[in-house]
């Protein structure tokens, strides 16, 4: 709608010459004027027309940008590709699932009462205060329970039902000498051999593992286990997360953090994938990361977020922290935007610019 211009007097009031020492009385005296009706002179100003013109502007830009940059389209990394990929990694990955080692099974509250990412500030643990809400066994919930819903393999069943039925160290004992198996495996005609050893029902287990993970069953084993319609990829998330921190250089996942630039030391919490920007509002909550102490800090996420906490709680009680309020009037950047106003009128007049009323 077109705005109305109102009668103007021929100047605006002027700032009282009365010298006035008290901050607080200065401080009130300021209130009362910006409170004061507007006096000064005002100028026609269509809001309709002007918010038109904004929105066909950003518009046209939008898409021009869309054509000519897009976003990027890069295929997902699932259980399946790395299984195909790289099955020595994969297995070995299953197989720190099963023996406890991985770094969800060891990674403490709210998944399970291990420590190995368990962070404190001040000797005050966040996560041990909270405890476990979110129990996770990675043995039972990303290889024993999907391998379990396969059928029509009677070995398979099996070698489950003599893994279940033995006790923890048997268990681990066959583990151990799967692994060191596992060391001089050699991948031959796209099929993974690992010598023979006393490993009892692991490599049927295993090996069924592998295959259910390269028909692409397994995304769907795992991700199912929330409910028949989900987002919820928390699971093959973390199984995928378990063979970066393992190899943070050489296994698949890793290669493909490294190569998109979405690793921590490449301010990948901000980034698209490859090169393009991301959210730029998360540069600051990512730079604490790049900075010491918390760059080689095992404490990091925590001392991050109080960080980011004191700061948010700055910014929230800026109007009332003498000091820092006043920047605004000690450094004039005001003055710059409303050059045009401060330059035809006296440096006594009263704040502002044109107004709309």
């Amino acid at each position: 709608m077109t705005t109305t211009s109102a009668p103007s007097s021929p100047s605006p009031p002027s700032w009282p010459v009365t010298a006035v020492t008290s901050r607080r009385a200065r401080r009130q005296q300021r209130q009362c004027l910006e409170s004061a009706p507007w006096h000064g002179p005002v100028r026609r100003y269509d809001i309709l027309k002007e918010g038109t013109i904004a929105v066909v502007v950003v518009t046209v830009l939008v898409v021009v940008l869309a054509v000519l940059f897009s976003s990027p389209d890069v295929k997902a990394a699932t259980l399946q590709s790395w299984a195909s990929a790289q099955p020595q990694g994969f297995v070995e990955t299953a197989l720190s699932e099963l023996d406890g080692t991985s770094s969800t099974a060891t990674y403490g509250p709210p998944y399970n009462n291990q420590s190995g990412s368990v962070q404190d500030l001040w000797g005050v643990s966040i996560q041990n205060a909270i405890g476990v809400t979110d129990p996770l066994n990675p043995a039972q919930a990303f290889v024993l329970e999907p391998l379990s819903t396969v059928s029509g393999e009677p070995t398979l069943t099996a070698a489950l039902q003599r893994y279940d039925a033995a006790s923890a160290s048997q268990q681990a004992a066959w583990l151990a000498a799967y692994g060191k198996a596992l060391d001089k495996a050699k991948v031959q005609s796209d099929q993974l051999v690992v010598p023979p050893a006393s490993d009892g029902p692991v490599p049927e287990m295993l090996t069924s593992f592998l295959a259910m993970a390269r028909s692409g069953g397994l995304d769907a084993a795992l991700v199912a286990q929330s409910s028949f319609y989900t987002t919820n990829y928390t699971n093959p998330i973390m199984f995928l997360g378990d063979s970066y921190t393992a190899h943070p250089n050489s296994s698949y996942v890793a290669k493909i953090v490294n190569a998109q630039h979405m690793a921590g030391s490449q301010w990948g919490v901000m980034n698209e994938t490859g090169s393009w920007p991301g959210q730029p509002w998360l540069w600051l909550y990512s730079f604490w990361y790049q900075v010491n102490p918390m760059s080689s800090s095992g404490n990091a996420d925590v001392e991050v977020i109080a960080i980011m906490g004191v700061l948010t709680v700055l910014l929230a009680l800026l109007p009332f922290i003498p000091g820092l309020r006043d920047i605004p009037r000690k450094i004039p950047v005001h003055r710059l935007i409303w050059k045009d106003y401060y330059r035809s009128n006296k440096p006594g007049g009263a704040p502002g610019a044109d107004a709309t009323t």
